[in-house]
């Protein structure tokens, strides 16, 4: 069974950067899209950014586009999410998921596409 661990969430202030780490056990990483999605107290899980199984098509939502950049290095089964110009609005829970039959040219943007997740890291942004 393929595991997926989170890392890399923290505290920081408004206007500063993260990275997040999303790391998985199996050989069949690679053959998998991912995705990062984010829940705050009271909402429910929201998409964030998503990319393909080589890494060749990303897509993500327009309240992070042009602040995050998603990838991923099939090498280390990691996929990484880059978050900058932070704002407190994105403090959540952050979670990374996998398609585990994935189909290229189509925009995993739903949490109940996503077949595995991972425990999720807690992101705070402070104003």
């Amino acid at each position: 069974q393929v595991q997926l661990v989170e890392s890399g969430g923290g505290l920081v202030q408004a206007g500063g950067s993260l990275r997040l780490s999303c790391t998985a056990s199996g050989r069949t990483f690679s053959l998998y899209g991912m995705g990062w999605f984010r829940q705050a107290p009271g909402k429910e899980r929201e998409f964030v950014a998503a990319i393909s199984w080589n890494g060749g098509s990303t897509y993500y939502a327009d309240v992070v586009k042009g602040r995050f950049t998603i990838s991923r290095d099939n090498a280390k089964n990691t996929v990484y999410l880059h978050m900058s110009s932070l704002k407190p609005e994105d403090t959540a829970v952050y979670y990374c998921g996998a398609v585990v039959n994935y189909r290229a040219s189509y925009h995993y943007t739903v949490a109940h596409e996503y077949d595995l997740w991972g425990q999720g890291t807690q992101v705070t942004v402070s104003s």
